[in-house]
């Protein structure tokens, strides 16, 4: 069994791996496949080449059962990914976000909390039950670019053999994001639009130029019209979710950096987050067709679907017993709105999503370690010989 210092040592060397959604996750993935094949997993691994050309890794893993008894369908499935987001403007203790520092109880670095961290605590409780326990599959998964369109995941669910193994089998499948251990059961999703107007570049001081911001003031106009519509009308509210709303949010940029250059470029950016029941469909149309009408170019960008799976989902109470608590909603997304072919989803992970993404990214030991054991549970029961027994034992 490992022990709490060997899982943080490992926590240490995969936030070695500055995997950055802009760059390869490759390395990170081989140490990834190196600790799963010590475990005992078989290992497939996919490739794809992402939008800017840059090659990333999939990884999927599985225990098979070898208990008397054994069967191929349930189980349990694992899901994170290995990118991050970009680390400039480092606050946090020993100035170097993928050198890891133990300060205070807590484990700093980039993707420390968002989510290595809890691939470590799934690793770590997957070594603590021998693989002679299992009378069904246990899976680990690793995708790639879940920081930016939740591409990672889109491309396993289209080319990964081992993923339509998971589909049959309809495992638990448990979505490792931060959630303090508590079991998420729906979240939102998100969905971008760019919209481009193009000008003509010129001295400001002649009437040369085209400045390419004016054909977007009526745009903006329309899209603060209906942010503040989302706000006030109950038709785009979900009382599930807190904040209740779309979360509407749109920017603008130009890129000019002098004051006598009439811009010939401006880019405006909006985003929103669609519930379950409310998807803002009718919202994005109304941006497409006056962005027309205004002769701009509009773009909708790769975003995630969201999640909602029924509390009252048996599976649901199984691991709110195991985990203590009742299941939440969140507003955030994550790769589990890809993967909607497996009926029972559940969000949760060690640490707090209010230090993903920060400037001192950190996770507490005492959340790796609470997250060790709680998988532990889910592994012996939807996995070992306890399976059809109450999670209150053990």
């Amino acid at each position: 069994m490992p022990s709490l210092q060997h899982s943080i040592e490992t926590l240490q060397k995969l936030v070695g791996h500055p995997s950055v959604s802009s760059t390869s996750n490759t390395a990170v993935s081989e140490t990834a496949s190196e600790a799963l094949a010590e475990l005992g997993f078989d290992v497939e691994k996919t490739t794809y080449v992402d939008p800017q050309g840059v090659s990333k890794t999939n990884l999927v893993a599985r225990r098979a059962p070898v208990a008397s008894g054994s069967s191929e369908s349930g189980g349990l499935a694992y899901f994170c990914h290995t990118d991050v987001v970009p680390a400039e403007g480092w606050t946090g203790p020993g100035g170097d976000p993928f050198r890891s520092v133990i300060h205070e109880d807590r484990i700093y670095g980039r993707g420390s909390c968002d989510m290595k961290g809890s691939l470590v605590a799934m690793l770590s409780a997957a070594a603590r039950v021998p693989a002679e326990q299992q009378q069904t599959p246990l899976w680990i998964v690793c995708t790639a670019d879940e920081e930016v369109g939740f591409l990672g995941a889109k491309d396993l669910v289209k080319n990964s053999v081992e993923y339509r193994n998971i589909v049959r089998s309809q495992p638990v499948a448990i979505i490792g994001e931060p959630t303090r251990l508590s079991v998420v059961h729906a979240h939102k999703g998100i969905v971008g639009m760019r919209i481009t107007s193009h000008g003509r570049a010129a001295h400001s001081s002649t009437t040369d130029g085209i400045n390419a911001n004016e054909a977007m003031v009526p745009l903006l106009q329309q899209l603060l019209e209906i942010r503040q519509q989302t706000e006030q009308s109950e038709q785009y509210h979900d009382r599930r979710f807190d904040p209740p709303v779309l979360s509407w949010n749109f920017g603008i940029s130009d890129g000019c950096k002098a004051v006598n250059v009439t811009p010939a470029k401006s880019v405006a950016w909006i985003s929103l987050r669609p519930m379950p029941e409310i998807d803002g469909r009718d919202l994005m149309t109304r941006v497409e067709e006056k962005a027309k009408a205004l002769g701009l170019e509009y773009q909708v960008c790769e975003g995630g679907s969201p999640l909602w799976i029924d509390p009252d989902n048996s599976y649901i109470g199984d691991f709110c017993a195991l985990a203590g608590g009742r299941p939440k909603t969140v507003c955030y997304g994550t790769d589990g709105g890809e993967f909607n072919e497996l009926k029972h989803r559940a969000v949760c992970g060690p640490g707090d999503i209010a230090q993903a993404h920060t400037s001192d990214e950190w996770l507490e030991i005492e959340q790796l370690s609470k997250g060790i054991d709680l998988y532990e549970k889910a592994i012996h029961f939807w996995c070992g010989n306890t399976a059809q027994n109450s999670p209150s034992i053990g």
